[in-house]
């Protein structure tokens, strides 16, 4: 049996993100984003402490993801 992945695209997520106007992103544009499953995304955004909940809408705020990622990137 072999194992299949379901693949989405978000529509132009990367032209926005590429003129930088969109500062947070959901779940789903997030994960297209950066590549990650849902449960790492999470996991990343919440260590980071980029996560924020909006009444039941969880949303990221990718300048503090991208700092975090920076900051981890050259201590190791």
């Amino acid at each position: 049996m072999e194992h299949t992945t379901a693949s989405f695209e978000v529509p132009e997520l990367e032209k926005t993100l590429a003129k930088r106007k969109k500062r947070y992103v959901n779940y789903k544009e997030g994960m297209a984003l950066y590549s990650m499953g849902r449960d790492s995304f999470r996991k990343l955004a919440k260590d980071a402490h980029a996560l924020l909940r909006i009444k039941k809408i969880a949303i990221v705020d990718l300048d503090i993801l991208n700092d975090y990622l920076e900051q981890h990137r050259k201590s190791n």
